[in-house]
């Protein structure tokens, strides 16, 4: 198994809500996402996004996949931040 580092520079000062797409079925939720290739593997990258402007590029995405899917999918916003653990310097 092949690990994939993105050294990306963070932009947002401080996680205050995280926004997740969720199906919903009758034996509960689950997160969405797509399949993406990364690396020669195919790879599931969930919808769970931390910002706006993220949220909205993945409507579309979500509105398509319960089209196509015949799903309900709902757009979560979680906001209560608990600081569990901390890694690393």
């Amino acid at each position: 198994m092949t690990t994939v580092v993105l050294d990306h520079k963070n932009y947002l000062e401080k996680i205050t809500e995280v926004y997740v797409f969720a199906s919903v079925d009758k034996d509960g939720e689950g997160i969405i996402g797509h399949t993406i290739h990364i690396n020669g593997q195919n790879v599931f990258m969930t919808f769970v996004c931390a910002d706006k402007a993220r949220m909205e590029s993945l409507k579309p995405m979500a509105k398509q996949i319960a089209r196509d899917h015949h799903k309900k999918v709902k757009l979560i916003r979680l906001s209560v931040r608990e600081e569990l653990e901390e890694y690393g310097k």
